[in-house]
């Protein structure tokens, strides 16, 4: 009796194993086309606009930069510099010290002529209190910064800070360490200004890697390509999220994500919903899916859009240590995710949400890791046990492989017909090698951290944040 049954449960999982494998990669051939069509479709519409006439306007909508800062002082001072020189005419820079231990607010009170000042918060999000207070400058050049010095509560917290300060219509939320293109808030407004038929809450941008890119004057000056697999590795990795997902995600109105590094939100919504969750790793994208439940649960039209324009550039874990905490926090912030707002999956009244997006993160990002590992394991026991067919399971390798190769490749050729940021000569060629080397380079350590994410969560310690040192940015 012990043999039938053991081997009908090899056969269940054979087909349960096949059935997700082939679910994954037609998702992600679905996802890849429809990506592809949209952006070259964004490209030719977008050719024609003039963004700098659209927003030249003093009535442009009002927008807060919201930058939380934690013991950032190698590049305080040039990422500063780099949100006051956006091209747009109304809008503020918030930088929220979050009680940061450094030199960071000595820096700035220096550079940017800072003296405290009295000012109105409208306490609307309960956050920690005020440290020093709240400076602003001296020098008019300056007039749109405000600098928030406050006793430490986490991103989270201090993006809430920033929520009940700004007065603006729109907050875009990024990462203090990030670059922004002098046209970002120009074009990240668009589809704000240009959708009638629906409310956008919020809307993404893709992200890229600055590393060994040089900056002057708080300027994105000349873009390199890094030396380091894992810094290549993750040029890939960044430009196949970015470009065959999330453009895709966002024409279906499913997406979930937007990347904390910089998303534009519409302040109303976002504080009517309480903000950002101080109880989470994951808040950037557990406010999305917050937003966007209260807007399905009140029945109204809205959409997360989504903007396939470099417009953010930002520096990448150099070293493996450092990849995967980031990695580990991920995986820890879509678990929480998911399990906080599990009444939505598979529940016909969240309509796309909850019947499309919520069960494709469910099984292709949060269950992927753990499903792959398994899988492994499992090929380990049939080793020893010399129950394998080596023709069959050299096959499928090789099978796998190519599919990952190919994606990539896809991904590719979608990024040099249409951004093609990386113009160097030499430069395509390595592209090309990294696809193929990508899969050896950084994927086991994202599987890694990945499992390990899954039992950092489940034995609390699902609330530490994780270790992200710069190095900086080279500077002209």
């Amino acid at each position: 009796m012990g043999d039938p049954i053991i081997q009908n449960i090899i056969e269940l999982f054979h087909y349960l194993f096949f059935i997700f494998s082939g679910s994954a990669i037609a998702s992600y051939l679905v996802l890849a086309f429809i990506s592809v069509i949209e952006t070259v479709e964004y490209k030719r519409k977008n050719s024609y606009v003039n963004y700098k006439e659209i927003m030249s306007s003093d009535s442009a909508p009002s927008i807060s930069i919201i930058a939380p800062a934690y013991n950032e002082s190698l590049n305080i001072v040039e990422n500063v510099r780099s949100l006051l020189s956006n091209h747009y005419v109304n809008y503020d820079v918030i930088i929220i010290n979050d009680g940061s231990k450094d030199d960071s607010l000595e820096k700035l009170i220096e550079v940017y002529n800072l003296v405290q000042v009295d000012y109105l918060i409208n306490e609307q999000i309960p956050t920690q209190p005020l440290r020093n207070g709240i400076y602003k400058s001296t020098n008019p050049a300056f007039e749109k910064l405000i600098i928030v010095d406050k006793e430490n509560g986490g991103k989270a917290d201090a993006l809430n800070m920033g929520l009940n300060i700004s007065n603006s219509e729109y907050v875009a939320c990024i990462d203090v360490d990030c670059l922004l293109l002098e046209d970002s808030l120009q074009i990240m407004i668009k589809p704000f200004l240009e959708t009638t038929d629906r409310k956008v809450i919020a809307a993404g941008g893709v992200i890229r890697i600055a590393n060994s890119c040089v900056v002057k004057g708080g300027k994105l000056h000349d873009v390199n390509f890094p030396k380091k697999l894992i810094e290549q590795g993750q040029i890939l990795e960044y430009i196949r999220a970015f470009l065959l997902g999330r453009m895709a995600w966002s024409r279906l109105n499913g997406l979930l994500v937007i990347s904390g590094a910089f998303g534009l939100f519409d302040k109303k919504i976002a504080i009517k919903v309480g903000g950002y969750d101080r109880n989470t790793v994951g808040e950037d994208m557990e406010l999305v899916v917050r937003m966007r439940a209260y807007m399905e649960e009140q029945n109204k039209i809205y959409k997360v859009a989504y903007i396939p324009d470099p417009l953010c550039w930002t520096e990448a874990p150099d070293n493996y240590k450092i990849f995967i905490s980031q990695r580990n926090r991920w995986t820890r912030g879509t678990i929480e995710t998911l399990r906080k707002h599990r009444k939505i999956g598979f529940n016909p009244k969240y309509r796309v949400l909850g019947l499309v997006s919520y069960p494709y993160w469910f099984f292709f990002e949060r269950m992927a890791p753990v499903i792959e590992f398994i899988g492994i394991l499992y090929f380990g026991i049939l080793i020893v046990f010399n129950k394998i067919r080596w023709d069959y399971a050299f096959a499928l390798i090789i099978l796998a492989y190519l599919f990952t190769v190919f994606f990539s490749l896809i991904a590719l050729i979608t990024e040099e017909l249409t951004y093609h940021q990386y113009k160097k000569k030499g430069t395509g060629i390595r592209l090309l090698q990294i696809a193929f080397l990508e899969p050896f380079v950084n994927h086991p350590f994202i599987l890694y951290a990945a499992i390990r994410g899954n039992f950092d969560y489940y034995f609390n310690k699902k609330k530490k944040w994780g270790e992200m040192t710069r190095k900086g940015m080279t500077k002209a």
